[in-house]
Order: C-alpha cells, then sequence, then structure tokens
C-alpha cells in the first residue's frame, strides 16, 4: 500500500476542521506528511477544487495556528492515477508549542502525535517544549497563561515614575518577539501563581507558631506586603548616650530588604513552591528555592560576584531601584552586621538558598565589665556554653567558669544538662 497513517503520515478523504490539529501535532512533534484526497484505508479517491483547498489550508496555517508556521510548511498538488490529490509536509517547528491561536498555550489548544493519533498535549508537555525552545532561563520562555492583566504592577511603575506600557512591555522582557507574554510577564501578572509565606514563631524554634501569612499576585505585591508583615517583628530599642536617647531596630532595616528582594529576584522558578521567612524570637530566616547558579559560590558573591538566572526580573527590578547595583547586596548584608556579635549565615543547598540574620547585638566592647560582657553574650544566645565565654571573652576555661558561677550565684542565668551538654540560660 502506498499510502498508511503511521506517525509521521496522515491521510483525509476531504478537508475538515480536524486538519489544523494535525498540522500542530507534526510541528510540535517530528513533523509529518498529510495528503488530503486519501482514505482511511490509503485509497486515493481525489479532490474536485485543488485550487481552493490548498488555499484554505494555507489561510488556516496563517490565521489559526500561532506562531507563525507558515517557513515549515509546504502545500502542493499530486497526481495518483489521473486524480488530485493535495500534499502538505509540516516540519518540526523551532517556536513550539504551536496552537490554535483562539485556544491558547492550553492542552485544548496544543496537539502533539501518539502514535497514528493527534491527542491534546499535557500540561508537563506543554511546560517542557517551553523550556526546550525558550533556553534555560524561566523568565524568558513563554507563559502558559496568555490572559495576562497588570493592575498591581500598573500603579507600581506609575508610583516609581517608570513607564509601563506595551512598548515598555516588550523592551523589558515581558512581551517576546511573536507577541507572546513571557513567564516574567506572569512573575510581575495578578495572576502569579508562586507565593510568598511567613510565620512568625513563639521562642527560637518551631514547636509553636503564633502567626502565619501568605501573599499572592504580582511579586511587586507579595514583596510589598511581606516586607510590611516582617517589618511588624523588627522592634525598636533605646539605649542611651549620656542624656541622649538612641534608638536602633532589632535588625538592620537594609539587610531585611535586601534578604527579601534576593529571595524573590534569585530564585529558582522553575519550582513551584512558596519562599518561606521564618521569624523567631532571636533571627530571621529566608529560604528560597534553587541553589547558587551552576558555579558560582558563597565566597564569589561575598565578593561581589553576581550571576543571576532570572536576568529579566534582575533587570526590571534594578529598573525600579528596588536593587542598586547587580551583586552587591550580599556583600552589603555582611557590611550592616560589621559591628554585631553575631554574623549572617548563608546557607547554600542543592535546591535552596537560605539567609540567617540575627538580632543584632552589638560586639563586646573592652571597656565594660567582665560581668557585663558575659551578660552581652546571653543577650546574644539563647543556649550558652563555656566555650562561648571563652571564645567571646578571649578567657581561659577557669575563668569562664568563675564569671559563670558567679552568675549562677547571683540568680540571673541556670545551668542545664551535665558533663559535656552542659549549656547555660537567662534565668
Amino acid at each position: 500500500m502506498k499510502y498508511k497513517e503511521s506517525y509521521t503520515v496522515e491521510l483525509k478523504r476531504v478537508l475538515n476542521t480536524d486538519f489544523k490539529k494535525e498540522i500542530i501535532a507534526f510541528a510540535n512533534c517530528d513533523g509529518g506528511e498529510i495528503y488530503v484526497g486519501v482514505d482511511d484505508n490509503g485509497e486515493v479517491i481525489g479532490i474536485d477544487n485543488v485550487e481552493k483547498t490548498m488555499e484554505a489550508i494555507g489561510n488556516m496555517i496563517r490565521d489559526e495556528i500561532k506562531p507563525d508556521l507558515t517557513a515549515y510548511t509546504n502545500i502542493e498538488e499530486i497526481k495518483e492515477n489521473d486524480l488530485s490529490i493535495v500534499h502538505v509536509t509540516v516540519l518540526r517547528g523551532t517556536k513550539r508549542p504551536y496552537h490554535f491561536t483562539d485556544k491558547g498555550l492550553k492542552p485544548t489548544g496544543v496537539f502533539v502525535r501518539h502514535g497514528i493519533s493527534s491527542v491534546p498535549a499535557t500540561d508537563e508537555m506543554i511546560r517542557e517544549m517551553l523550556r526546550e525552545s525558550g533556553g534555560i532561563a524561566f523568565d524568558k520562555s513563554r507563559c502558559i497563561n496568555q490572559e495576562l492583566t497588570f493592575n498591581y504592577a500598573e500603579k507600581f511603575f506609575s508610583d516609581s515614575d517608570v513607564a509601563f506600557g506595551e512598548p515598555q512591555k516588550r523592551s523589558l522582557g515581558l512581551i517576546d518577539a511573536d507577541g507572546y507574554y513571557t513567564n516574567a510577564g506572569l512573575l510581575l501578572s495578578d495572576q502569579c501563581e508562586h507565593s510568598i509565606k511567613c510565620a512568625v514563631y513563639e521562642g527560637t524554634g518551631k514547636t509553636k507558631f503564633k502567626t502565619r501569612k501568605e501573599y499572592n499576585g504580582s511579586i511587586l505585591k507579595q514583596m510589598t506586603e511581606a516586607y510590611e508583615f516582617i517589618s511588624l517583628s523588627n522592634n525598636l530599642n533605646s539605649t542611651f548616650d549620656g542624656l541622649k536617647r538612641v534608638e536602633h531596630p532589632d535588625y538592620p532595616e537594609f539587610a531585611l530588604r535586601e534578604a527579601l528582594i534576593n529571595s524573590i529576584v534569585h530564585r529558582d522558578y522553575d519550582y513551584s513552591g512558596s519562599i518561606i521567612v521564618n521569624i523567631f524570637d532571636d533571627r530571621i530566616e529566608f529560604v528560597s528555592l534553587g541553589g547558587l547558579v551552576k558555579g558560582i559560590t558563597i565566597d564569589d558573591i561575598k565578593n561581589g560576584i553576581s550571576q543571576s538566572r532570572n536576568i529579566i526580573i534582575a533587570n526590571i527590578f534594578y529598573r525600579l531601584k528596588l536593587i542598586e547595583s547587580y551583586g552587591t547586596g550580599i556583600k552589603r548584608i555582611v557590611e550592616t552586621y560589621q559591628d554585631q556579635l553575631l554574623q549572617p549565615v548563608f546557607n547554600p543547598a542543592t535546591a535552596s538558598f537560605a539567609v540567617t540574620l540575627p538580632k543584632m547585638i552589638n560586639k563586646i566592647d573592652d571597656n565594660m565589665s567582665d560581668r557585663d560582657k558575659v551578660l552581652t553574650v546571653f543577650n546574644a544566645k539563647d543556649k550558652v556554653t563555656r566555650k562561648d565565654i571563652e571564645t567571646h571573652l578571649k578567657c581561659s576555661k577557669s575563668v569562664a567558669v568563675k564569671l559563670l558561677n558567679t552568675l549562677i550565684k547571683d540568680g540571673l542565668i541556670k545551668k542545664i544538662g551535665e558533663a559535656r551538654a552542659v549549656v547555660y540560660t537567662i534565668k
């Protein structure tokens, strides 16, 4: 049999509404051929009006399928036993997934070949095609949802005196060269599917929490609302410089702001999980999905080296003056703690990156009494070991034991545990 349906061959008696589906399926897979005027059993029956059929197929390809497939298709007439049939060749496209213009990037509009049939693509298939055609960067790839609104982003850009019309959306990378919204557009849109989750815990562990909040919508909205929530836990404390009252917060505002923005700009949005912010009595943790970009170490970042996985988002935040310059965030967080007893901790893992900001406790002043020096360590840590006192006071074991025993005798601290497991806490 000369004509037989297969993974790369489709036979049609006449031109029908399913014809577009076959073209899309071939373009999304390995290409193929469609013969119009041939029965399913391979019998050539021909068609009457070849010119009209070819014109209708051309119109379908140009007007009802996106992105443009014209360059990847060929339509011709061939003769079989004095009968005319139309032969359509479809090549594998480079801007997959191809879809019905009126359906968009949904399973109802995207088709693939499965055996000798053309079937709807799953959401995961569509995402995979988008990743392959759009490159590695999530924010540059076409977005599955093309029905986006930007109510919050428009107001945010307006308040920042930055234009946000159609031309700007294209130049910023929210709309690609083919007129599709990118995933960067999705992240700034009101339909953003990711979120930030904040939790406040009682004490220094996760045994008991006080309150939880989850923020959705545009990442600009999430950033604003999450920062407002975090700021509620940044209490002001008062000290006196002579007769002058001096107020200082528990955490440097810049460090809080930078840690939050970094978790939004640099996270891996291929993961569907949320950014996590955990607030404890003695620290705040920011946990974002995605480890360090390949080839970059934590020492590189501390030295100011920057390699963003979301270049479009980073550029937009720079345009909005939310970040001042690339690669300075973590370095400046460290600088805000330079006079503090406890330092920020940066913990990169395979699929996550955590930043822990401790409450600010000034470094031990050499002019302090030994008693005040020890109490400063207790103000900085929930549980203190003898070794902590030796390290921070630069004293011997015997001196540390003597100071701790004095505070126990005065009823200020208590001893917990035995032998090497001994720790001390505020009584």
